[in-house]
């Protein structure tokens, strides 16, 4: 039987990475070529060295939305909302629509209940559907309640950073290919990238081509099953455009290498993927890859190092092996590599 518990690996508690560095691409990247069963150590400002104009890089383009909301119940007790989405902006006429949330608060929730985030916002408890879920509907003092979501909250950093979300977070916690809002968590294999390091790749030809995965709560779901196949992901939402489509198409039929930037790239390109090619879509997608899955279109990947037991941590395992993963992450720990987020990232040849 499959089991979580062969996923798991020792890593010491100061090198999961707290904070950012000063400057994004100074994180390290260590290339694991496949064939080869080869580990080699770099600087994320040498990506360029290692791909050429037969290499695509695909990234996920979606901007993490301030969704931790911190408040008070009308009787007074304090709440705390992680917003699954953002709310739907109000169609003139329209009641708002409904948001979902996990909710953290003392004592009960109870249907019809007010909760208040300062004085611009104010949300009213519409179902309980699971435990530590609520359905919320919110009212904003300026008529804009997706306005005042994103004036009142933070931005909700990953449970293993252990301080509270700073101003800055706002800024760092999003990839340079940041556009639609809609995630909670970062597409963090994007955050090493700078604007030298994409004219490097330019002058490599590698071209970029952007799709779309809003990252959800669920990203942070651990594997509680002991048979990992038992487990399921939650849907995210993602959107492939017709032009990307038809870029992914066109390299393709070219011969060229699709490189997944991060899990989430990953999930979207096989979700989509089909004997007659990708076409435009837009949907949600659930996709669970683990060992045994046989890709059908992505060849590299560039991924940041995952949590013990992860779904992510199965997916890197799907695509270059369990033994040579966790070797791969052995030599990163014995070589104090950053982990996780904020971390130092690893290129899969």
């Amino acid at each position: 039987m499959p089991r979580i518990e062969d996923y798991d690996y020792f890593l010491p508690p100061e090198l999961v990475a707290q904070y950012p560095l000063p400057v994004r691409d100074a994180s390290r990247l260590l290339v694991l070529r496949r064939a080869r069963g080869e580990i080699r150590h770099a600087g994320f400002r040498e990506l360029a060295a290692w791909l050429d104009e037969n290499d695509v890089l695909v990234v996920n383009d979606t901007r993490v939305f301030p969704a931790r909301l911190t408040g008070h119940k009308d009787s007074g007790g304090k709440v705390e909302l992680l917003l699954h989405h953002l709310p739907e902006a109000e169609a003139k006429g329209a009641v708002p629509q409904a948001a979902r949330a996990r909710a953290t608060h003392r004592g009960h929730l109870k249907i019809g209940q007010v909760l208040n985030f300062g004085a611009e916002l104010t949300a009213m408890v519409l179902a309980l559907p699971e435990p530590g879920v609520a359905e919320v509907r919110f009212t904003a003092a300026g008529g804009d309640p997706v306005a005042a979501v994103l004036a009142a909250g933070e931005v909700p950093l990953p449970p293993y950073i252990h301080r509270p979300a700073a101003a800055a977070d706002r800024e760092t916690y999003q990839t340079v290919f940041a556009a639609p809002a809609g995630a909670v968590a970062c597409p963090t294999a994007g955050l090493h990238f700078t604007g030298a390091v994409l004219q490097d790749l330019a002058r490599r030809g590698v071209e970029i081509v952007c799709l779309t995965l809003h990252v959800g709560p669920g990203t942070f779901m651990p594997v509680r099953v002991e048979d990992y196949t038992r487990h399921r992901m939650a849907p995210e939402y993602f959107e492939l455009s017709e032009a990307a489509a038809a870029r992914l198409n066109a390299a393709r039929a070219a011969g060229k290498r699709l490189v997944a930037v991060g899990s989430t790239s990953v999930r979207v390109l096989e979700h989509c993927a089909s004997a007659q090619g990708f076409k435009a879509q837009q949907g949600w997608c659930d996709l669970y890859l683990y060992p045994g899955y046989e890709f059908k279109v992505v060849d590299r990947l560039l991924t940041n190092f995952h949590l013990p037991r992860s779904t992510l941590l199965l997916l890197v395992s799907a695509l270059a092996g369990r033994e040579l993963i966790l070797r791969a992450y052995a030599e990163a720990v014995r070589e104090r590599y950053r982990f996780y987020s904020y971390g130092d990232c690893m290129l899969i040849l």
